[in-house]
Order: structure tokens, then C-alpha cells, then sequence
């Protein structure tokens, strides 16, 4: 069990050997964005904004016109809301290499409660023209996605978290943004899945199995761009679909995989995310369950869109 936030954090030290011109900011957050070994090993290269993150980002825009690649850190809600015309202006519009490490984003930040628990901010970032957005799943795919951000040339939004979770990925496996994991073959049901929402729905799997649903498990790491070759090739052969994610009903993962089925493929669909609430006070656990994002929610999806076939 480990943190993605941990993975972040071994792909920024791994991606800063490989080339000098990465350099990292954070606000006021070192060690929860657990940033501390690259602050150690690279002490000329590392900048602390304090708390004044619209600062940040502009500061990052500005490296980049001298050839750097900053990585900027601060918790999801602060990556993203708070800082929201800051990057609009001078890292979308401008096409800035700037990497944005958004870390403790949706419920499972847990007890900080509402204030600091975002899910709306896929939503607010994929729509910005340009911009990736990139939501791993454990500690291994968020190192690789790290490490695939820096070669990226581009404004990338790069989310993950705080909780411990199991790592099932390979260890050194090869990140392809926009490549979408296909984690099980099956013939009934697509579960597209991103970030934690991937091992719940791998959960999902094994329960349906048992109930003699065949459902294909597809890793959707990279939201925008999104791999449409493979939803459209699961989809064709399943002909219904459950989208899995740790935000808002409104502009997420469930938002984009609709918006293709709509133009290519119409075709049953349910959504297991949070129902235009805001969160609360509590253990990502508690929460997942209170807030219908959690295994049992996946298996009832499935079995309600194959009813829908």
C-alpha cells in the first residue's frame, strides 16, 4: 500500500536526473507533496512560493521563457480553483510548459473536509484548450505519469492523492499519454475507471464474475486527451458502459466518455461519481461509501446498465 501522491513524488526525482532543466515549486507543502528529495538533491532548483499560488503559476509561465520545466505543487483545490485565471491566461492560452502536481484531490483527502476536498477540478481543467489531464491510479502509474509529463512538451494537469492505496501496476512500465489500460477483458459491461476508482472497479470485477457478468476493466489514466479508439472498440462489443471517478457527476470522466457515445456509438450508460454535493468531514473510506463511489456502487451500476441493454 502506498500513496500516489509518493509515486509523484519518486517520478519528480527521477525525471529531475534525467534532465537539469526541471525545476519544482511548491506552496508551502513540501512534504505532503512529498517533494523533500528533490528539495535535497536539487536545493538550486527548488522554490518555495509560500502561500500565494497564483504567484506560482505565474512565476512557473515565466521559467519556461528562459527553457525550464517547472513542476508547481499544491493541493488540488488550490491547483485549480484558486489559481484558475492564472493558468488560463499565461500557461493554456500561451501553451506554457508548465506541469501542475495537484495532490490530495477528490474525498479521500478525508478529514480536511469540503473546503479542501475538490471535484470539480478535471472538469475546470479539460476544458482548457491544450491542456492534458492526466489522473493515475497508484504509486507506479503516477511515478511513469510523472516522468511522461516532463518529456511532454506542454501544459499538463497531473492529479492525484493522499490515502494509501494498493499498488497493482507494473513497476517500470511504459506510460503513454492518451493510451487507455485495458486491466480485464469482458463481454457485458465496460467499467471505465480512473484514478482510485480503478481498483474498486477491479473489486467490482471479481464480484460480478461471481455473478456471472463478464465486465471489461479499461484504465482511463489520461482524461483529455482521451484514447476514443478504445472506448469505441470496448464499447462495440460490450453495449454498455459504467464510467468510475472520484468527482462531480458534472464535467468528468462520465461527461467525456457520454460526449463520444453521443457523436459515435449511442448506448446505455450510468455514472458512479458524486452527486452535485459538496464533501464532509471523514475517512476516505467512510466517505466513498456515504458519497455512492465505492465497490458496491460500481456493481450495481453494472448490473443496471446491462438491464438497460
Amino acid at each position: 500500500m502506498k500513496d500516489t501522491r509518493s509515486g509523484f513524488g519518486a517520478g519528480l526525482y527521477e525525471a529531475a536526473k534525467e534532465n537539469e532543466n526541471i525545476v519544482a515549486m511548491c506552496a508551502d507543502l513540501t512534504g505532503s507533496l512529498k517533494m523533500d528529495k528533490f528539495k535535497a538533491e536539487f536545493p538550486e532548483r527548488f522554490f518555495q512560493a509560500g502561500i500565494a499560488e497564483a504567484n506560482m503559476i505565474s512565476a512557473a509561465a515565466g521559467m519556461t521563457i528562459g527553457g525550464k520545466i517547472p513542476f508547481v505543487g499544491t493541493f488540488a483545490e488550490f491547483a485549480s480553483g484558486r489559481v484558475y485565471d492564472q493558468i488560463r491566461q499565461s500557461v493554456a492560452y500561451s501553451g506554457k510548459n508548465v506541469k501542475i502536481a495537484a495532490s490530495h484531490a477528490g474525498l479521500t483527502l478525508g478529514e480536511d473536509g469540503a473546503t479542501h476536498q475538490t471535484m470539480e477540478d478535471i472538469a475546470l481543467m479539460k476544458v482548457l484548450p491544450g491542456m492534458v489531464v492526466i489522473n493515475p491510479c497508484d504509486f507506479n502509474q503516477t511515478k511513469a505519469a510523472t516522468i511522461a509529463a516532463a518529456r511532454y512538451n506542454g501544459p499538463v494537469y497531473l492529479r492525484f492523492g493522499r490515502p494509501k492505496v494498493p499498488v497493482f501496476t507494473e513497476e517500470n512500465q511504459k506510460f503513454e499519454i492518451g493510451k487507455a489500460v485495458k486491466m480485464k477483458e469482458g463481454t457485458d459491461v465496460t467499467i471505465f475507471a480512473t484514478g482510485h476508482l480503478v481498483y474498486k472497479s477491479l473489486e467490482a470485477y471479481e464480484i460480478l464474475k461471481q455473478k456471472g457478468i463478464s465486465a471489461e476493466i479499461i484504465n482511463i489514466h489520461t482524461i483529455k486527451p482521451l484514447d476514443v479508439k478504445a472506448v469505441i472498440e470496448s464499447v462495440s462489443k460490450t453495449k454498455a458502459v459504467v464510467t468510475a471517478e472520484e468527482h462531480l457527476f458534472n464535467g468528468g470522466l462520465g461527461d467525456s466518455i457520454a460526449q463520444i457515445l453521443a457523436l459515435s456509438l449511442p448506448t446505455p450508460m450510468e455514472y458512479v461519481a458524486v452527486n452535485d454535493k459538496f464533501g464532509e468531514s471523514g475517512t476516505g473510506d467512510q466517505l466513498m461509501k456515504k458519497y455512492d463511489i465505492d465497490t458496491e456502487n460500481i456493481v450495481e451500476a453494472a448490473i443496471k446498465v446491462i438491464g438497460r441493454k
